[in-house]
């Protein structure tokens, strides 16, 4: 008696958390949410803009809540609930 294993086909595998273009997204939302923590302090730096500090908060606020939302997207669509 011959024993024979029979040919099973290749798994395939979309290892979707590998893709470079999520590393690059998340790495400009670290930088645009970095901006937006050292835009909060320029006027603790400098006194001479003490009077543009709501500005200065507005737009770190801005960068921060826009860093937030492009991280959260990659992750989700790192885990695959993003667009099915």
């Amino acid at each position: 008696m011959e024993n024979i294993a029979s040919q099973r086909p290749a798994k395939k595998t979309d290892n979707n958390a590998n893709r470079t273009e999520y590393y690059v997204t998340l790495t400009v939302a670290i930088v645009i949410g970095l901006i937006g923590v050292f835009i909060r302090f320029v006027p603790d730096v400098i006194p001479a803009l003490d009077q543009f500090t709501f500005m200065f908060s507005l737009v770190a606020n801005l960068a921060m809540i826009v860093a937030t939302v492009i991280a959260f997207k990659v992750v989700f669509g790192i885990l695959g609930f993003g667009k099915k």
